[in-house]
């Protein structure tokens, strides 16, 4: 099976401009583009590194939620990503609340949610957040998430050391019967413990050296299987560009991978479609669309 292809959005490098987003996106859904992911920072500050780079405390990171029900707006079939949503910096009652009304308003696209635990203890901290507790946080705001999303006669009920509820109900519901996935994104055997436990889909970061990833994703896997989930209904995201060859692609599908990420080209908008449409064409992405 041949993996489909995501435009990964960068809010950060491009803004919050709604003319270059709507362009952008509609023209990507033209091209045959099946998503479109986008990033999320909650808050930043001086010195903020991630890996080797040192965030810019002004780059504009716009709500990711917001920027999805935006293009959703403008969009029909193109599904909604993030990559990724920092999970351990919202309510889970909340969010719940936003991405089922995204998915009905969308009429059931908001299918790509990823979610991370964040790498910046400063952003932690200024939603008042300790850094250390982020990953147990996320593991149980993906199980609140899920058990809001379902139809229950009695409502949701959870206990745990940071949330709980007691018969709480949240409608609407996202559109099908068993609420939304949930994709988890990150390279580090936590974030792939996390993928096989509680995870509808891995997306590893794109710094990772070959053999690690796919030792990860063989983590993912053996996880899933001693957790009593099937590994084979985990999908695998992976980050690629728009320079990729065909063998490049092809070499992904024999790992597996079932969805490309390729970030957005740069230039005045013209341009970015330009390549975009180049880029379908050498992979005949439209061929698949009406």
């Amino acid at each position: 099976m041949n993996p489909t292809f995501a435009l990964s959005y960068s809010t950060p490098f491009f803004g919050a401009d709604p003319d270059r987003l709507m362009t952008v996106a509609r023209h990507a859904e033209q091209c045959g583009f099946d998503a479109l992911y986008v990033p999320e920072h909650v808050a930043m500050y001086p010195g903020a590194q991630l890996g080797s780079w040192s965030v810019p405390p002004t780059l504009p990171f716009p709500d990711p939620l917001d920027i999805l029900t935006f293009v959703a707006a403008g969009t029909e079939r193109i599904l909604l990503g993030t990559g990724v949503l920092l999970l351990p910096y919202h309510h889970p009652v909340t969010l719940a609340k936003r991405l089922a009304t995204i998915d009905v308003l969308s009429r059931g696209r908001m299918r790509l949610l990823t979610v991370g635990v964040g790498a910046l203890p400063g952003e932690a901290a200024a939603v008042g957040v300790d850094y250390g507790t982020r990953g147990r946080r996320a593991d149980e705001a993906i199980e609140v998430l899920r058990r809001l999303w379902v139809e229950d006669e009695d409502g949701a009920t959870f206990h745990g050391e940071f949330f709980d509820l007691d018969n709480v109900f949240s409608y609407p519901k996202p559109l099908g019967q068993a609420g939304l996935p949930i994709h988890v994104g990150g390279s580090s055997p936590a974030a792939a413990r996390r993928a096989g436990r509680h995870g509808d889909g891995w997306l590893p970061g794109g710094s990772l050296r070959d053999d690690d990833r796919k030792a990860l994703w063989e983590l993912v896997r053996t996880t899933a299987q001693e957790a009593g989930r099937d590994p084979d209904g985990i999908t695998y995201a992976r980050m690629g560009h728009l320079e990729m060859t065909a063998e490049y692609v092809e070499r992904l599908a024999q790992e597996g991978v079932t969805r490309i990420l390729v970030g957005a080209p740069d230039g005045e908008p013209e341009e970015q479609c330009e390549q975009l449409t180049a880029f379908a064409e050498r992979f005949g992405l439209a061929s698949g669309h009406h």
